[in-house]
């Protein structure tokens, strides 16, 4: 078979550009070495974990909230099997929804390891020891992403895991360790902090996500802490040791002297991702890695070979699954002659705790480094009609605004349904609306977008109405 275009990997990255090539008439390929479609965001990653977080946010409400709302319950528990069954069902629906939509859009899907002949030609090695050869004019390289685990941490999959066997313990642990204060961390550790389990963070730089904005990380450890959350910033683990039942994490204060053993059921290990590209043959066609493994592209986001594209976690950027999908779009446009534009500042983050945590644009710091003049302007959930009603009144809204022209330049929420809100706070960027603009938009009341207008009155003039 010969393709226009074949796209190696069918995640969040890699379906999209399949579909929107194939949106724009050409004769498509995908090939996916697993057996279901979806990569690591449908499989193991976004969508599993965010059905066991919605879960345990029910269970830890039933438990900490409902008496107050006049709700009386008995015998409450955690059914942990059901739990990861439910979460189960949500990942199947999803990747059967994938799968309908390839055939929907007359794409083909190659299931097996699909690596490099030449710039034109992929081998498909498949799971029953066979393979087969496809011609192609364009590939896209989608192949996403791996967590890092040093071969110090000796990880075992048993007791020393990952976010991959986190999403599949069946009984509520007593204690969990977790090294790595970032997104992925947090949001396992915030599933099961809920359910019960004496969770313990242990993070080498003195914040926890560092890639936001300074004033979420105090906001979100504030509400983890709540939670029973214990944190070890400025520490470092230099050895993990795994027993049948449990396992020991060795720390030290970093830059000290200081030095102690964590005991718990299971080590998560959670210090980020690495680019996936292994024995994809990428030799074959002279692509070479850079020093953190990821694949060199232009600002088409071809590679050093033509016709040959990455998009996603294999290439330089925020490992994102919506940052791959536009780009999986970028790419398809781009090879059919089209002129697309991606804006990466404009790109949100997100982090599924609860509350939430989620921000766009230029953070303080990095504001403060490039210096540019800004103004800022923060209003606290606590004060806001509707959080109180909902009892959810932990966290702000943050709104970075020029000092001289009043653009908005970044703004950061933690809070309820923030992951939500985040995106009126992108569409306004997106046209480069200033704070008075944001603060002048009717809201309705009572709402929790409500708070990021006040946010934009306090950037504007100091003029919050309820603070």
């Amino acid at each position: 078979m010969k393709y226009d275009v074949t796209v190696i990997g069918s995640g969040p990255g890699g379906y999209v550009a399949a579909i929107r090539a194939a949106q724009l008439g050409m004769k498509v390929a995908i090939i996916e070495r697993y057996n279901t479609l979806g990569g690591t965001c449908l499989n193991v990653g976004c969508i599993p974990s965010k059905a066991l977080l919605d879960s345990s946010e029910h269970y830890h409400a039933a438990h900490e909230r409902f008496a107050t709302h006049g709700i009386e319950l008995k015998d409450l528990k955690v059914n942990m099997p059901q739990m990861i069954r439910r979460k189960n069902d949500v990942v199947d629906q999803n990747v059967k929804g994938i799968a309908f939509l390839m055939k929907k859009n007359k794409i083909d899907v190659y299931h097996g390891h699909g690596s490099f002949v030449n710039a034109n030609k992929i081998r498909i090695a498949k799971s029953d020891g066979s393979h087969e050869e496809i011609e192609t004019e364009k590939i896209i390289i989608a192949t996403g992403s791996k967590p890092i685990t040093p071969a110090g941490f000796n990880y075992d999959k048993k007791r020393v895991i990952t976010s991959t066997e986190a999403l599949n313990i069946d009984k509520v642990p007593k204690r969990m360790i977790i090294i790595g204060g970032g997104v992925i961390g947090l949001e396992l550790g915030s599933v099961f902090g809920r359910l019960g389990t004496e969770i313990e963070v242990v993070e080498y730089l003195d914040r926890i996500i560092p890639g936001m904005d300074g004033d979420c990380g105090k906001e979100l450890m504030k509400s983890l802490k709540k939670l029973g959350v214990k944190f070890h910033l400025g520490h470092k683990v230099v050895g993990v040791t795994a027993t049948k039942t449990g396992v020991k994490v060795e720390v030290e204060e970093r830059d000290k002297d200081n030095r102690f053993t964590l005991e718990a059921d299971y080590c998560l290990v959670a210090i980020g991702r690495r680019p996936y590209t292994d024995n994809l043959g990428l030799e074959n066609v002279g692509i070479q890695t850079d020093d953190k493994g990821r694949i060199p592209v232009n600002a088409h986001l071809e590679t050093a070979v033509p016709g040959i594209y990455a998009i996603g976690d294999v290439i330089q950027g925020a490992m994102l699954a919506h940052k791959a999908e536009e780009e999986g779009v970028f790419v398809a446009e781009v090879i059919t002659g089209q002129k697309p534009h991606i804006d990466y500042n404009l790109i949100p983050g997100v982090v599924y705790t609860w509350p939430e945590v989620a921000g766009v644009g230029q953070t303080e710091e990095q504001l403060k480094e490039a210096g540019v003049p800004y103004k800022v302007g923060k209003f606290p959930f606590k004060a806001l009609g509707r959080s109180r009603a909902s009892m959810d009144v932990d966290g702000m809204v943050k709104v970075l605004a020029h000092q001289e022209t009043d653009e908005i330049l970044g703004v950061h929420m933690v809070g309820p349904r923030t992951a939500d809100m985040i995106a009126e706070a992108v569409a306004l960027m997106e046209f480069r609306a200033s704070a008075e603009d944001a603060a002048r938009m009717s809201h309705a009341h009572p709402t929790y977008t409500e708070a990021f207008k006040e946010a934009a009155l306090a950037a504007t003039d100091n003029r919050a109405l309820h603070m």
